[in-house]
């Protein structure tokens, strides 16, 4: 099999070229067995789909277009769980969700405690925690008047149309340039302002399936050493598959990327090229090391590939990681007189984000993915 390195200027330049396809095949760590997402109700779906001679293939989804986007965004973390950005992104504009310290008895009041941040949040921009009516935008560390979400109406620049407002034509240039100044990413992964009439597809879509997949029932015991609970030992089961091969498909729009500027409107050549090695950047961190999907889906690579059939060109991961400090120099996230921080901060006052929710509220009949991802 050939190989070859991707060049994002060569690519977006060639208008030939609509998609990039690149497929990752993958394995189990140890053994054979691996945990496919699970959904409510169903558990884990496995499919016949049709293959030629009119046979069929048991497939079995790994993961969910929406849960990949959230495993996509979760590299862009040294600590997932702290929110340290990897120091490949140093520079990278995001929006962060600050409170009160000390909840609940108040030690500071104002921005000084960190809560989640655009690039965790499930439908990050436009999401309600950043643009809600309690969510204030931060100047110069402390909250002033405006609340974020009539910031970034302001800064999109839309005419008032009150519930029937959305962009004109001429809008959408500022539109994609104003998210692409706060929060990149989001141009990326797709987002939506149901109110603003304001919908960007995913750039960036992944699929995870297992092909000529066996489900495979497994069991554990529970053991109450203490006796606490009056249910003993009890045995459980448990599904996990095994397959003949598991892939992992990654599709990069290119049209849609062209189409966020033109002819001086909108992002320029250099937005869209980092655009691009952002795209790239997430797959080869994604699947350059082993990764847990899920603490019983520990996967690694066996080979990176771009293109389909014949044309196929194995990969190296790392080369895909072309993101550094010139890099983030060289994408201008902002006009070279505006002074707006990296980091874009609003605040919310402890009491109105960590107030209890109703007891009669409705609980969600969707799954994790669709919860998590908004799109």
């Amino acid at each position: 099999m050939n190989t070859t390195t991707l060049d994002p200027t060569a690519i977006l330049a060639d208008t030939t070229r609509h998609r990039l396809i690149l497929e990752a095949t993958l394995k189990p760590v140890i053994g054979d067995l691996f945990q496919p997402a699970g959904f409510p109700e169903i558990g884990h779906v496995i499919y016949k789909a049709p293959r030629p001679g009119n046979a069929s293939q048991e497939v079995c989804i790994v993961d969910s277009a929406a849960s990949m986007a959230n495993h996509l965004e979760t590299v862009m973390h040294s600590n997932p769980l702290t929110h340290i950005l990897h120091p490949d992104l140093a520079g990278l504009p995001y929006i962060e969700c600050t409170t009160d310290e000390g909840w609940p008895k108040v030690t500071k009041v104002g921005p000084h405690r960190s809560v989640i941040t655009s690039l965790s949040e499930g439908h990050r921009i436009a999401s309600s925690i950043f643009t809600g009516k309690e969510a204030v935008h931060v100047v110069d560390a402390k909250p002033a008047a405006q609340k974020f979400g009539d910031k970034l109406k302001e800064d999109f620049g839309m005419p008032d149309l009150g519930n029937r407002t959305h962009p004109q034509p001429d809008d959408w240039w500022n539109v994609f340039k104003t998210i692409y100044a706060y929060d990149p990413n989001s141009l990326v992964h797709g987002l939506l302002f149901p109110a603003l009439g304001i919908k960007i597809p995913r750039l960036l879509t992944a699929h995870h399936e297992a092909f000529g997949a066996t489900r495979v029932e497994t069991s554990g015991v529970k053991f109450d050493k203490l006796a606490a609970t009056t249910s003993g030992q009890p045995i459980f089961t448990r599904d996990e598959e095994t397959a003949v091969e598991i892939r992992a498909t990654f599709v990069i729009d290119l049209s849609q990327l062209r189409s966020f500027g033109h002819d001086g409107k909108g992002l320029s050549d250099s937005q869209k090229i980092f655009l691009l090695r952002l795209a790239l950047w997430k797959i080869g961190k994604l699947v350059g090391s082993p990764f847990r999907y899920r603490s019983g889906c520990d996967l690694e690579l066996v080979k990176l590939t771009e293109g389909r059939g014949e044309t196929k060109a194995e990969i190296d991961p790392a080369s895909l990681c072309a993101i550094n400090a010139d890099a983030i120099k060289t994408a201008a996230f902002r006009s070279g007189d505006d002074k707006r921080p990296v980091v874009t901060q609003v605040y919310w006052k402890a009491g109105e984000l960590f107030k209890e929710g109703k007891a009669d509220a409705p609980e969600s009949t969707e799954g994790d993915d669709a919860a998590t991802d908004g799109q």
